[in-house]
C-alpha cells in the first residue's frame, strides 16, 4: 500500500530560547528527518524567536506535529495542512493562553465550517444575535486570529525552507 503525502507549512510564532531544539527535536521524531530551523529574534515578543518551516509527510502530518508541540508554555505556532487526495485541508493554531484550534480548511485555506456547526449556533443563540455571532466567531478561530496576528506581521518576508520526509 502507498502512502499517500501531504504537504503544509509550520509557522512557530514565538519561542523562548530554551524550548527551541526541543520543538526542533518534536517536529523531526514526526517527519521522520531531521529539523533544523533558522531562528530569529521574534520583534512581537522581544527575548522569543520564530521560526517557519515547509514540510512534505503522509496525511495527517499537520495533526501529529500540532500535537507534538501542544502543551508546551510560552510556545506560539500554526500548522497548515493542504487538501490532499481524499482529504481536507487544515489549520491548527495555538497560544499559551487561549490552547489549541482546530478547522478544517479548503484549497485556499478558507476555514470551512460545517452545517452542524452552523446549527449549533443558531440553536445555541436561541434568538439572539450577539449569542450566534459569538457561536460562529468561535467556529473560525477568530480569538486565535487576534491573538496571532501581531506575531504573523512581525514574521512578513521571513524565509520558508521544506523539509521532506525520509522514506
Amino acid at each position: 500500500m502507498s502512502v499517500v503525502m501531504a504537504r503544509g507549512v509550520l509557522y512557530v510564532h514565538s519561542a523562548p530560547s530554551a524550548l527551541c531544539p526541543h520543538v526542533e527535536w518534536a517536529i523531526g521524531s514526526v517527519l521522520d528527518k531531521r529539523a533544523d530551523l533558522d531562528w530569529r529574534p521574534q520583534p512581537a515578543a522581544p527575548g522569543m524567536h520564530r521560526a517557519e518551516l515547509a514540510w512534505t509527510g503522509p496525511q495527517g502530518s499537520g495533526a501529529q506535529l500540532a500535537s507534538a508541540l501542544r502543551g508546551w508554555a510560552h510556545l506560539r505556532y500554526e500548522v497548515t495542512e493542504e487538501q490532499s487526495a481524499g482529504v481536507d485541508g487544515g489549520r491548527w493554531s495555538h497560544t499559551p493562553e487561549l490552547g489549541i484550534f482546530h478547522a478544517t480548511t479548503d484549497v485556499h485555506g478558507n476555514i470551512m465550517v460545517s452545517e452542524d456547526r452552523i446549527r449549533y449556533a443558531y440553536e445555541a443563540g436561541a434568538g439572539d444575535p450577539s449569542a450566534v455571532y459569538n457561536e460562529l466567531s468561535l467556529a473560525l478561530g477568530e480569538s486565535w486570529d487576534e491573538e496571532l496576528e501581531p506575531f504573523r506581521h512581525a514574521a512578513e518576508g521571513a524565509p520558508v525552507r521544506w523539509l521532506h520526509q525520509v522514506g
